[in-house]
């Protein structure tokens, strides 16, 4: 079946992610890291887009952009997909010897409310739920680390809505299981996040009604076998 077509809308947040293919290792030491952060400034120079969080990981990356054109989202992408994989490419001198991702980057809308910090707690607290350091803010290729250091090697722009003062605590406190859940199925469906009328309305304006259908085939009607 065909890839459905991907439509993005200035103004609105999405949470972004790539995986290594076959979730091999994209950062293999911390110059790795780096040179991905100073790729994500210079993509930011480029096209208007803004940066609300973000964390690298070892075979993966998170990012909560808000584009503000219809086309940025796309193009922001684009150009840093195409120019991370040229760049580490040449770095470990490795052209033709593979993809570098497991495809195209996913993507799911994020509702400005209190979905948005799911998804920030989510993205922030990335490296502590996968046991790589005791407490979020320790993992320095994370927006909260960046944060907390007062100093940031990318820009980060403003929250649209207020972050709460125990910011650093709430990131290192699980999300409860819902919460976990349904973060972890909107990044696998592409489904908008937040309440279930602003969910409709963008799904339909984005043409991704198809990302809220239950999976797998339709039951079938009797009577129209008949």
């Amino acid at each position: 079946m065909p890839r459905q077509p991907r439509s993005t809308r200035g103004g609105v947040i999405y949470h972004c992610l790539n995986r290594g293919n076959g979730r091999q290792r994209i950062f293999h030491k911390p110059a790795d890291y780096d040179a991905f952060i100073e790729l994500l400034a210079e993509a930011l120079d480029r096209v208007p887009v803004d940066l609300l969080g973000y964390c690298l990981m070892p075979n993966h990356w998170h990012l909560v952009l808000r584009p503000l054109g219809d086309d940025d989202l796309p193009r922001f992408m684009s150009w840093l997909g195409v120019t991370h994989v040229r760049r580490h490419h040449a770095h470990y001198n490795t052209r033709g010897g593979g993809h570098l991702y497991q495809g195209r980057f996913k993507s799911f809308p994020v509702q400005d409310d209190r979905h948005l910090l799911t998804v920030l707690r989510y993205v922030e607290a990335n490296a502590l739920r996968a046991k790589k350091v005791k407490r979020a803010e320790h993992w320095q290729w994370g927006s909260l680390a960046a944060r907390v250091a007062g100093k940031s090697p990318v820009k980060l722009s403003t929250w649209p809505i207020r972050r709460p003062p125990n910011w650093i605590e709430l990131v290192n406190q699980p999300l409860d299981e819902t919460q976990l859940s349904a973060a972890r199925h909107c990044i696998q469906r592409g489904s908008p996040f937040g309440e279930s009328s602003w969910t409709a309305k963008v799904a339909a304006e984005l043409g991704l009604i198809h990302t809220l259908r239950a999976v797998g085939r339709p039951k079938k009607n009797p009577d129209a076998m008949k």
